[in-house]
């Protein structure tokens, strides 16, 4: 799933921030800056690596007249495009760090209203599409899904609900939704400084340790994975690392807390990555390939929000950012539809093009008609909404 937040203006920390007593007091908001461009470039960027993955490298069987497979198809691109799903992991880290950027210092009502206005008006629509394409257009490509998952789709909690996801590419929502109920949980006691660093590393730590604990015990852990979600939390986590550095500057505790994360996420995603990797494309990569490019992603964000290209702006980021979620909602059935259409007929070179300029246009018709008039009239009505939930409201 992709980073969802509008990146806020915000400013990073001075010279002295570190030295700050910010352990208790909430931040206030931050004064006004230009927004972090490249970081809005690097989302839409991993959003392309995760289409590329799904179109060129994935084993599906719709390339060609003959139902060629992604991996014959592109036999020289999808050697690269096959690690491409780590775009997820790029997209978690960033996640963790501009969810906290646009989090600190909101009340709960604020916060739910932001998220419910964000993430609802364009997914409603992929959801209700992508149900016409799969059960109208081309029936039979979701076989296992039927009209009935819909409902539950539409509430973004259907992987809590033990509904099958309309399109696969939906099981990241809910991995994010699981980390905004963590954060809700820090609006209502209040969120620190203390309390932020505190979290982000006890959290991957207790987790993997519960985990390890109760597999190798013969346990259930079911539970840990819903609560905790070992597999991806450390990515989640060392994006608030990188936040905590970006706005109250650098302590050693800071960056123990995201080199802890780094080491604990490049490892747990090399443990998924590799084995689906060979599972879904057929190459069998290195282990430590995995670990080497997940270490590499949280250094490139690093780099862009901790370095004077912080401050660098590029024209068409802003817009990069804003077509990155309608982008990946839509791109895997819908992409796999057109090019089950085109391939047949047209060179597969300018049927990828064809494909990816038809996912942008949709994206940018999805932004413009709905998320742009629809999201903010959305967050309003339900921060108002739960804002006259008392315990809610006087939460901070």
């Amino acid at each position: 799933m992709v980073a969802t937040m509008e990146l806020p203006r915000v400013e990073p920390a001075g010279p002295d921030a570190g030295r700050k007593d910010q352990g208790t007091t909430p931040a206030a908001p931050a004064p006004a800056r230009p927004r972090l461009a490249l970081l809005d470039g690097l989302r839409l960027l991993a959003a392309l690596a995760v289409v590329l993955f799904h179109w060129t490298a994935w084993h599906h069987g719709h390339w060609g007249r003959h139902g060629e497979t992604a991996v014959e198809a592109w036999p020289w691109l999808s050697q690269f495009s096959a690690v491409g799903a780590l775009g997820v992991q790029l997209f978690f880290v960033i996640s963790g760090f501009v969810i906290l950027l646009s989090s600190f210092g909101k009340s709960p009502a604020r916060f739910i209203g932001s998220r419910v206005g964000r993430l609802y008006p364009a997914y409603w629509v992929a959801v209700l599409a992508t149900s016409a394409l799969t059960f109208v257009l081309w029936p039979g490509l979701g076989s296992e899904r039927t009209p009935g998952d819909i409902p539950a789709n539409l509430t973004m909690f259907q992987g809590g609900l033990g509904v099958g996801h309309i399109d696969g590419v939906y099981w990241t929502l809910w991995v994010e939704m699981k980390f905004y109920l963590w954060i809700l949980a820090f609006t209502l006691i209040g969120m620190t400084v203390r309390r932020v660093l505190v979290f982000a590393l006890t959290w991957p730590l207790l987790g993997n340790a519960l985990f390890f604990i109760l597999q190798s015990s013969g346990q259930p852990v079911a539970w840990v994975e819903h609560v905790f979600f070992p597999q991806y939390s450390a990515l989640f986590a060392g994006g608030m690392a990188l936040f905590l550095l970006f706005r109250f500057g650098h302590t050693p505790l800071r960056w123990a807390a995201l080199a802890v994360n780094v080491a604990i996420g490049s490892l747990w995603s090399a443990r998924v990555q590799q084995p689906e990797t060979v599972e879904l494309t057929g190459y069998d990569y290195s282990f430590w390939l995995f670990v080497g490019i997940t270490a590499g992603l949280f250094a490139l964000v690093a780099v862009m929000v901790l370095t004077p290209l912080a401050a660098v702006r590029v024209p068409g980021m802003t817009l990069a950012g804003q077509l990155t979620y309608p982008v990946y909602l839509i791109h895997q059935l819908w992409g796999w539809w057109l090019i089950m259409l085109l391939s047949p007929h047209l060179p597969r070179e300018l049927v990828l093009a064809l494909s990816l300029a038809a996912v942008l246009a949709v994206a940018w018709t999805v932004h413009r008609w709905v998320e742009r008039p629809l999201g903010p009239r959305l967050q309003r009505a339900v921060t108002a909404g739960v804002g006259k939930l008392d315990f809610l409201a006087s939460s901070r």
